[in-house]
């Protein structure tokens, strides 16, 4: 079955990716910078903005933006998780590889889910169920305590209050996308 994605030139896109059978990857400090250098080579190699994302232990969400005539996420997601994952540490050797294609390793879950933002509410609310996630998850007490957020960032583009999220905003309440 071929799986069918929403393409829009120069859209604005959500994006959960997880990994493999749900490792914890990204509680591991040099995993965190890798995946950081992997995002810093593609946008400088195919431009791309990011609103907003936040990095969990075993799963991320973003927020992009893409250039206008450019609705190519796929090739850049791929080329990210490649890159990250020929220096990723601590992956657990005991998963099963009858489950994997050759070319694959046991890191990234197959496909990531992603969802085309339609209008300045959408935005906002996947922008609250991003830097909301640690908290959900009860990693933080509040969305400045998370490290590997864009909370901070949102903040000073003044998106944000510094005390934003002591709550549940209601605009998420209702939403799941792990």
């Amino acid at each position: 079955m071929k799986y069918r994605r929403s393409k829009q030139t120069g859209g604005c896109y959500f994006f959960t990716v997880v990994t493999y059978q749900r490792q914890p990857l990204f509680s591991i400090p040099e995993n965190i910078d890798r995946l950081r250098i992997a995002f810093k080579r593609e946008i400088k190699k195919h431009p791309f903005t990011i609103d907003a994302i936040v990095i969990l232990p075993d799963h991320l969400h973003a927020l992009w933006r893409l250039p206008v005539g450019d609705n190519d996420y796929s090739t850049r997601w791929s080329r990210i998780k490649r890159y990250f994952s020929t220096g990723c540490i601590g992956v657990r050797k005991e998963q099963s590889a009858s489950q994997l294609n050759k070319r694959e390793k046991p890191i990234w879950q197959r496909r990531f889910w992603e969802h085309l933002i339609r209008d300045e509410t959408d935005w906002r609310r996947h922008m609250d169920y991003i830097h909301y996630n640690p908290i959900k998850h009860a990693l933080a007490q509040s969305p400045s305590e998370w490290p590997h957020s864009s909370f901070k960032q949102c903040v000073e583009k003044g998106w944000y209050q510094p005390e934003w999220g002591a709550y549940e905003p209601e605009n998420i309440k209702d939403i799941e996308y792990e």
